[in-house]
C-alpha cells in the first residue's frame, strides 16, 4: 500500500482552515462581525500573530474584510470555489507565477538598484524622493499603498538608465502589480508598524542610491525581495 506523507498544519493554517469552514457552514454569516483578536486568539489557544496571521491569509483569499479602526468582518460576497481539477489547475497556475515572477524580480531589480546608485541623477532622486514619501503617508490606503509601492522599483529601473532593463521591468507591470498587492495583504492587515517598516525599507533603498552605494542599494534590494517571498511562499 502506497501512503502519502502528510505535511503537518501550521497553527496559522489550522486557525485559518477552521475559520474558513464556519464562514462555509454558514455559522459565520456575510457581513458578520468577527470577534476581536484578543479574544479570537483565547478562543483558539494561539498568540496574536498567530492569529493575525491567520485572518491576513483569509483577507488575501477574499473571505474576510479588516477596517482600520473598524473590526474584521466576513466578507458580503464570497469567494467562488472553482471546482474539481480546474480549481487546482488555477491556483497552481497562479502559485508558479508568482514564484517565477519573483526569481525574474530578483535578477532584475538587485541590478537595476545598483546600477540606480551608479547612475541616477537630481531629478531620479527627487521622484524617488516624493513617492517613498508618499509611502509613508499612506499607509492605511490599501490601494495607494500599492500604486506607490509598483511605482518607487519601476522608478528604480528608470533611475537605472539602462532603457533595455526599465522596458523589461515596465513589461512586468501587470504582474508586480499583483505580487505587490498580493505581499501587502500578506505582510500586514491594517497594522501601522507593519506599513511602516515596509516603507522604511524603501527608504533605506533609496538613501544607498543617493550615496551612490551600488552594493548596499543591490543587497538592501536583495533582502527587501528575499522577504516578500518568503511573505508569499504562504501562497506556494
Amino acid at each position: 500500500m502506497e501512503v502519502k506523507q502528510v505535511k503537518p498544519q501550521k497553527s496559522y493554517e489550522i486557525v485559518m482552515n477552521d475559520l474558513k469552514s464556519r464562514i462555509e457552514s454558514g455559522e459565520l454569516l456575510p457581513g458578520m462581525r468577527l470577534p476581536s483578536v484578543v479574544d479570537l486568539a483565547i478562543t483558539y489557544g494561539v498568540g496574536r500573530s498567530t492569529l493575525r496571521e491567520a485572518l491576513s491569509a483569509l483577507k488575501a483569499m477574499g473571505w474576510l474584510e479588516i477596517r482600520q479602526g473598524g473590526g474584521t468582518f466576513v466578507c458580503t460576497e464570497l469567494p467562488a470555489e472553482p471546482a474539481g481539477d480546474e480549481g487546482a489547475a488555477s491556483l497552481f497556475h497562479q502559485t508558479q507565477s508568482l514564484k517565477e515572477l519573483m526569481e525574474i524580480r530578483k535578477l532584475l531589480e538587485t541590478g537595476s538598484a545598483s546600477l540606480a546608485a551608479r547612475n541616477r541623477t537630481e531629478e531620479d532622486l527627487r521622484r524617488l524622493e516624493d513617492i517613498v514619501h508618499k509611502m509613508r503617508t499612506v499607509v492605511h490606503d490599501d490601494g495607494a499603498g500599492e500604486e506607490a509601492d509598483v511605482e518607487f522599483h519601476l522608478l528604480v529601473a528608470r533611475a537605472s538608465h539602462n532603457t533595455l532593463l526599465f522596458q523589461m521591468m515596465e513589461s512586468l507591470h501587470d504582474k508586480l502589480q499583483e505580487s505587490i498587492k498580493e505581499t501587502r495583504k500578506l505582510w500586514f492587515y491594517g497594522e501601522r508598524a507593519a506599513a511602516e517598516r515596509l516603507a522604511a525599507e524603501h527608504l533605506d533603498i533609496y538613501e544607498a542610491i543617493r550615496l551612490h552605494d551600488e552594493e548596499r542599494a543591490s543587497s538592501l534590494m536583495q533582502s527587501h525581495l528575499e522577504k516578500v517571498e518568503k511573505v508569499l511562499s504562504k501562497l506556494f
